[in-house]
């Protein structure tokens, strides 16, 4: 069964940091990209970051850019997203992803709740 664990969400106040953490485990495809969505109550699940895991290409929602940054460990098949000056419309439940030739996984989900 692939799992993909997530760590690191919580509360922390407008203008703080968290990091988040994802780690995949028993997929036996080669991961190409992993990334974090997110979504808040009432609304659709929208893209936070990708990062390529062979080339580390990032992709980041112009809402997140020079805020957020998405790092990888291809070896571990983990991902990290580093938020800095987190802002109330931040919070969301973030949703781990990792994707291969042959399937999409998602993890369970972590809350971050910003503070105004």
């Amino acid at each position: 069964q692939v799992q993909l664990v997530e760590s690191g969400g919580g509360l922390v106040q407008a203008g703080g940091s968290l990091r988040l953490s994802c780690a995949a485990s028993r997929i036996t495809a080669d991961i190409n990209v992993m990334g974090w969505y997110r979504q808040a109550p009432g609304t659709q699940r929208t893209l936070v970051a990708t990062i390529s895991m062979r080339t580390g290409n990032t992709n980041y929602a112009d809402s997140v850019k020079g805020r957020f940054t998405i790092s990888r460990d291809s070896a571990k098949n983990t991902v990290d997203l580093q938020m800095n000056s987190l802002k109330p419309e931040d919070t969301a439940v973030y949703y781990c992803n990792a994707v291969t030739i042959f399937h999409t996984y998602w993890g369970q989900g972590t809350q971050v709740t910003v503070s105004s």
